[in-house]
């Protein structure tokens, strides 16, 4: 696998083997069906319990049975999975980052033991509601509500729930859409604006067999077809207050997650771009026209030489990014420049790779086409291209360009 400025010479035992195990699994339980997953516009569910065993979901968290490993193992995961296609990281990032990262960081003990144990096994499937029909890069403006239940709105019935005294309960109002897992998920973890204080951004964890709670499945798309996507929709629905997390108020809570969210994108482009460049290189060599392989001609020799350089750029930032990550000096502004730059490279190098292939590059046998369509959605998701452009410069310049 393409290494060439000997990064990996510099992984220690345990990250070795979890590069090993993640490879290993992709290559036998990835590769052969996905193309038909894709086609088909299904997500393999029979392999989220065996993620779970091998420790896929949020291994850089420690605690209730999580691996606790390095953010660089992390990062070599979230490779190695989006090598195989990016729905299948994208459903590990959800579960780890997004679902048990604010449970294990902003969660009471009893949601951590409620909640951590079986989402990482992969027994519970979790989702993350934060975009919203009419409010993607503005989440700010975000509708959905949450109100103290009062003698106005009434006391839950003993037939749906417990009893409990006023005040005991929100009741949730809204909608979700572009919800990674929800039409699978147990539990989705849903920030809302609760209007009995100020409109402050809270999370809920809600399950979602709850009345009132809807998961439909967004059909037809075009891009991430191997991934599971739908809406959340929240019909007052009632959350008891003990499924409020109580460690984070604000929009804190969310940007945090979507902070560990990208840093594991930025990774995972790099696996993206990385198996475009293997199969490329692989059908070159193999090819022959004009009495020998195409890897000859000065013209592919000149892709490959382009695609290897950015892939390993991109591998540069990420582990200098890993370096301040696990020194705590991480900042948010610095991953957007990951995110940004690995995920447009990843989106560049996999048309190239498609074009060395030619006419057999636009099927399912070989795979940079459909990274490429997947890529579509890492581009935007989790942040766009261009709001992470406007982050950086406000970073350099200081003037806010969102207003």
């Amino acid at each position: 696998m393409l290494d060439y400025l000997s990064l990996e010479a510099d992984l220690n035992e345990e990250e070795r083997m979890v590069r090993d195990t993640a490879r290993e699994f992709v290559e036998e339980n990835v590769k052969p069906d996905v193309g038909e997953h894709w086609i088909e516009g299904t997500f393999p569910k029979e392999l989220i319990t065996e993620m779970g065993e091998l420790g896929f979901y949020a291994p850089n968290l420690d605690g209730y049975g999580l691996p606790d490993l390095s953010e660089r193992a992390y990062g070599l995961l979230m490779q190695e999975l989006e090598a195989g296609d990016s729905g299948l990281r994208s459903m590990a990032s959800v579960q780890g980052a997004l679902v048990m990262y604010p449970i294990h960081s902003y969660g009471s003990e009893a949601q951590k033991e409620e909640y951590l144990w079986d989402l990482g096994t992969g027994e519970t499937v979790g989702c993350f509601g934060l975009t919203e029909p009419e409010h993607g890069s503005n989440p700010t403006a975000m509708e959905t509500h949450a109100e103290k239940d009062t003698a106005e709105h009434g006391s839950a019935s003993p037939a749906s729930t417990e009893a409990t005294q006023d005040g005991d309960e929100y009741i949730l109002n809204g909608a979700k859409t572009w919800i990674t897992n929800s039409p699978i998920s147990d539990v989705a973890v849903v920030w809302a604006k609760d209007r009995s204080d100020d409109d402050t951004v809270r999370g809920f964890l809600v399950d979602t067999d709850t009345d009132g709670v809807t998961t439909n499945k967004i059909e037809e798309k075009l891009s991430l077809r191997a991934s599971i996507t739908g809406e959340i929709h929240l019909d007052d629905v009632r959350v008891n207050e003990a499924d409020v997390l109580p460690g984070v108020e604000g929009m804190k809570g969310p940007l945090s997650c979507l902070t560990q969210a990208r840093f594991g994108i930025a990774w995972g482009a790099v696996g993206a771009a990385r198996d475009c460049f293997e199969t490329a290189r692989q059908y070159a060599t193999d090819r022959e026209q004009f009495g020998g392989p195409i890897a000859r001609f000065q013209l592919q020799q000149d892709k490959l030489a382009e695609m290897a350089t950015q892939i390993s750029l991109a591998q540069l930032l990420v582990y200098r990014l890993t370096d301040l990550k696990e020194r705590g000096e991480m900042r948010p502004e610095q991953v957007s420049m990951a995110k940004r730059n690995n995920v447009r490279m990843a989106r560049d190098q996999s048309r190239v790779a498609r074009e060395m292939i030619g006419g057999n590059g636009i099927t399912a046998d070989y795979s940079p086409m459909r990274h490429m369509t997947n890529l579509e959605t890492v581009y935007t998701y989790e942040g766009t291209h261009d709001i992470h452009t406007l982050i950086l410069g406000s970073d350099l310049t200081g003037f806010q360009a969102f207003e």
